[in-house]
This record gives C-alpha cells, sequence and structure tokens, in this order.
C-alpha cells in the first residue's frame, strides 16, 4: 500500500470540492466510489453547488454529508458570494478539522486555493501543466487533458492509491423513481415500448441544435409509430413550446413534470433519447438508456458518453470547435452542419439495432419492481 494510500484508509475526515452543474457532477462518481473504496470508514462532504444537496442524498453510500459552496471570483456556476457568506463558509470547512480535502473541480489554481482554505492537513488536487507539484501539505498532479472527463478525475484517485473501478457512471434508481415515471406515463397515454424522449434544452445556447430541427425529427418518428414525449427543466418550458409549435404531429410535453429520479427513470424505460451534449446525456449514460447525442460546440472527446453502442454521437467539426461562447458569434455551423436526416438515421438505427435494446435491456438498473409493473387493481 502506498503512503497516500495509507492516508486515505486512515483517514476520518474528507471533503472533496466540486461545485458544477449535474452532468459534471455524474462524471464524478467513479472518482467518489474509488475514495470511498480507499476510505470505507470516513465522513466524506461534498462541497458544491446548493442543488447538489439532492445529489448527495441520492448517493449517500459514497458521501455523508454536504456543504453549499457561495461562490466567487471565477466560479461562474455559482456567481459571486459576499464577503460575510465566504468568511462563514471557510469557517465552518475550518471548524471540521479535515484530514484530507480533495480538489475535484478542475485544474485552475483559484479551486485548489479554495480547497486550501478548508485548513486540511493534506490537500490534493490538480494544476494546469508540467509535473507533480508539492508546496507544504499541498500536492498537485498535472491536468490530464488528453482523457475524458470521468477518467481525468479518477486519474487523481489512481495516484492517492485507490482501487480501480469502472469509469462508467452509475445512477441509483428506486422504486419511487420507476413508480414516478411509470404514473406519468399512463397519465399521457405513453407507451414505453414505443417511447422516445426529445431533450431539446442545454444551459448555454451554443450547446442547442436547432428547435426546427428536433420538431421535424420527432415528426417523422411519430408517423413511424412512436410516441415522443419532450423533456425539459421547468425553466426550458418555453423552448420545448417551440419545438412544439413548429411540430406537424402531436408530441406530449413532460418539461417540469419530473423529478431528477422520476426523469432518470423515464430515460431508462423509453427506447431512446435524442438530446444535446448536456446534464441529460449524462443521466442517461449513468442509467444505461440508449441514446443520441447530436453535440454541439463541446469537447465531444472529452465529455461524449464512452459506450458509443449504446450512445451513437453526431458533431460537426468547424474550425472554432469546442468554444465556450455563450452566444455563438458567427452562423453556428456546429448546429447547422447536423442534418435532420443525419439524425433520423442515427435514431433508427438505434431503435431497430438488437445489441443495442440487448445491452439497455440486459442491465440491472432496468429491473422494475414487479408490483409498479402490474399494479394490484
Amino acid at each position: 500500500m502506498t503512503p497516500s494510500a495509507e492516508l486515505l484508509r486512515g483517514a476520518r475526515r474528507i471533503a472533496v470540492f466540486r461545485a458544477l452543474q449535474l452532468g459534471d457532477m455524474l462524471c464524478a462518481v467513479p472518482a467518489l466510489r474509488a475514495l470511498r473504496a480507499a476510505a470505507p470508514q470516513a465522513h466524506i462532504t461534498l462541497v458544491g453547488l446548493p442543488w447538489a444537496r439532492q445529489f448527495q442524498q441520492r448517493y449517500a453510500d459514497l458521501l455523508d454529508d454536504f456543504v453549499a459552496f457561495p461562490g466567487g471570483e471565477g466560479f461562474p456556476e455559482a456567481g459571486p458570494a459576499d464577503a460575510q457568506t465566504t468568511h462563514a463558509f471557510y469557517a465552518e470547512m475550518r471548524a471540521r478539522c479535515l484530514d484530507v480535502a480533495i480538489q475535484l473541480h478542475g485544474s485552475g489554481p483559484q479551486s485548489t486555493e479554495v480547497v486550501r482554505q478548508f485548513g486540511a492537513h493534506q490537500v490534493f488536487g490538480f494544476q494546469p501543466d508540467g509535473g507533480i507539484v508539492r508546496q507544504g501539505n499541498t500536492a498537485l498532479l498535472p491536468w490530464p487533458t488528453q482523457l475524458p472527463e470521468a477518467q481525468r478525475l479518477l486519474a487523481l484517485l489512481d495516484h492517492l492509491g485507490a482501487p480501480a473501478v469502472p469509469a462508467a457512471p452509475d445512477f441509483p434508481l428506486t422504486r419511487d423513481d420507476y413508480a414516478e415515471a411509470l404514473a406519468l406515463l399512463r397519465r399521457h397515454a405513453l407507451d414505453r415500448d414505443r417511447l422516445v424522449c426529445l431533450h431539446p434544452g442545454a444551459r448555454m445556447p451554443t450547446r442547442r441544435w436547432w428547435p426546427e430541427r428536433f420538431a421535424a425529427v420527432a415528426d417523422t418518428l411519430i408517423v413511424s409509430g412512436f410516441h415522443v414525449a419532450i423533456t425539459g427543466a421547468p425553466s426550458e418550458g418555453e423552448l420545448v413550446e417551440q419545438v412544439r409549435r413548429r411540430m406537424r404531429q402531436r408530441a406530449t410535453s413532460v418539461a417540469g413534470q419530473t423529478s431528477l429520479g422520476g426523469l432518470a427513470a423515464l430515460l431508462r424505460l423509453s427506447r431512446l433519447l435524442i438530446c444535446n451534449d448536456t446534464g441529460v446525456s449524462h443521466v442517461a449514460a449513468a442509467v444505461r438508456a440508449p441514446s443520441l447525442v447530436i453535440a454541439c460546440g463541446s469537447d465531444v472527446a472529452r465529455w461524449a458518453p464512452a459506450d458509443r453502442t449504446l450512445h451513437r454521437v453526431l458533431a460537426a467539426y468547424p474550425p472554432c470547435r469546442p468554444c465556450m461562447h455563450w452566444t455563438c458569434p458567427t452562423g453556428h455551423e456546429c448546429a447547422g452542419d447536423v442534418t435532420v436526416r443525419q439524425a433520423l438515421d442515427a435514431a433508427y438505427a438505434a431503435l431497430f439495432d438488437p445489441d443495442v435494446q440487448l445491452r439497455a435491456s440486459h442491465t440491472d438498473t432496468a429491473t422494475v419492481p414487479a408490483t409498479l409493473e402490474h399494479p394490484t387493481p
């Protein structure tokens, strides 16, 4: 056992910093699983965005506690924080008397500085380039830019001597999640054997394929006999309606009608998800639900699902890709160059590929409690 592995195994109090959105958090699940395997007795606290309290609760086997990160300069996802709130946050973290603090937020020095202020005996994380950097009680690995996101984070846990775990994320589904999804199907008269979910939203507009193209895909699928449900967060209701207004056929909107767990179960029960490269694509990957991801603007090698049989990815590659623009300064070529025909060809290929359907049906997370599938009259 390496000295770092001994340190983790002996640690009683550990904090992990990753203050990001849903997809980013799901990519961190393998690293969190490796950490729990390395420190089975430790009390592990997640420090993240306020929404992530529900993430911690769903992964209670990996994370014992949650503290909301108040934000600050250099953290656009969290926004600004006033001095009093920031001071109280760091005072709370130092009062925890942490043995280890781990920076899984990213490569930036600002993230490392946040974690250093937790006052832990040992700090581990990343730095942008070069070799391993050791400064006092802090050890930083170079950010592994060539790896997919889940494997980047696992690289740090591997360096710390944690046991090897699969790089694929998982999302535990509960009886209540399935009950919610099945009730939604019954309420909207949706047949799960013919169900295709469309998710046209993404937090960044540059990550969205065009509404009229989602509409054209949905129309063709409905004419082919499939039931289409359009999903989205409550804030995406207008975008969902933009898609529906452009359709000739009738699709069901379930935007804002599901919890996170209910949405995950709905995807698991569907034949296919068609979406942008955004958080819902990571949910589909985590529950092993077949998906077609139309990746606009993002770094496909870093963020796209690893299983390219169960998850098919369509992307165009103009020279400006990848980008972090909120609004495209040119013609949004990365979206425009992916055609409706390409999306339909990929969708039908997934829907009628026996390997896709077999892999999806033979997944442990696919098991629906019999009393829910066939309720007692």
